[in-house]
C-alpha cells in the first residue's frame, strides 16, 4: 500500500467516528421521552387586589366628598353613583378581559401562548429560544405571591414576552429557567445565547 493510500484511511477514521457519534446522539434525542406539559396558566384573580382596594377607596372617597360638599343635591349623588358604576363596569371588564384572553402552557420543549377573546392567536417559542427568565413584584404582588415574568429570546416574532398576573410567580419563573436549562443540556448547547 502506498502512503497516499494510508493517509486517506487514516482521514476517512476520525470522519466515522464523528459520523457514529452523530448518529448515536440523533438516535438517542428520538427514543427520548415525549412532549409533557408541566405547567398551564392565566391572568391570576389575586394581581387585580390593587385595583379592587384602589376601586373600593375610590368609591368611599367619592361618596364622602358628595356627603360632604353637596349632601342634600340629589342630582350629585346621581353624577357619583354613575362615576362609581362606571369605574367598577371598567375594572370588571378589564379583569375579565385579561382573565379569559391569556393562557400560557409549558410543556418539557416549547412554551406556547394565547391571547385574545374573539379571535384567538397562539404562538409557540421552543423552550431552548429563551435566553433569560426573569420577574418582577410590587411589594402587594410580594405578599400575594403574584408577579410578571418577562422571557427574553431570540425568536423572531417575540424576542421578548411578558406575562402578567402569574401566580406563584418564583415558582414559575424557576421552573421555566429549569426547562430551558435542560433541554439546552439535552441538545448539548451549553451557551447562554445562540
Amino acid at each position: 500500500m502506498t502512503s497516499e493510500g494510508q493517509a486517506g484511511e487514516s482521514d476517512s477514521q476520525p470522519r466515522s467516528n464523528f459520523e457514529a457519534a452523530a448518529a448515536e446522539k440523533m438516535q438517542s434525542q428520538r427514543n427520548s421521552a415525549s412532549e409533557k406539559s408541566l405547567w398551564q396558566g392565566g391572568y391570576s384573580p389575586k394581581a387585580m387586589y390593587g385595583t379592587w382596594l384602589l376601586s373600593a377607596l375610590g368609591a368611599i372617597a367619592i361618596l364622602v366628598g358628595v356627603g360632604l360638599l353637596a349632601p342634600g343635591t340629589r342630582n350629585a349623588w346621581l353624577i357619583a353613583g354613575a362615576v362609581i358604576l362606571l369605574w367598577w363596569c371598567f375594572a370588571i371588564g378589564l379583569y375579565l378581559y385579561r382573565r379569559f384572553s391569556m393562557h400560557y402552557e409549558l410543556t418539557t420543549q416549547r412554551f406556547l401562548h394565547q391571547k385574545g377573546i374573539l379571535l384567538r392567536q397562539t404562538d409557540r417559542i421552543e423552550v431552548i429560544d429563551i435566553d433569560d427568565v426573569s420577574y418582577s413584584q410590587g411589594i402587594i404582588q410580594r405578599m400575594l405571591g403574584v408577579g410578571t415574568i418577562r422571557l427574553t429570546g431570540s425568536d423572531r416574532t417575540h424576542p421578548e414576552l411578558v406575562l402578567q398576573g402569574i401566580d406563584k410567580v418564583p415558582e414559575i419563573a424557576g421552573l421555566i429557567d429549569d426547562v430551558r436549562r435542560e433541554e439546552r443540556r439535552r441538545r448539548s448547547l451549553h451557551i447562554e445565547a445562540i
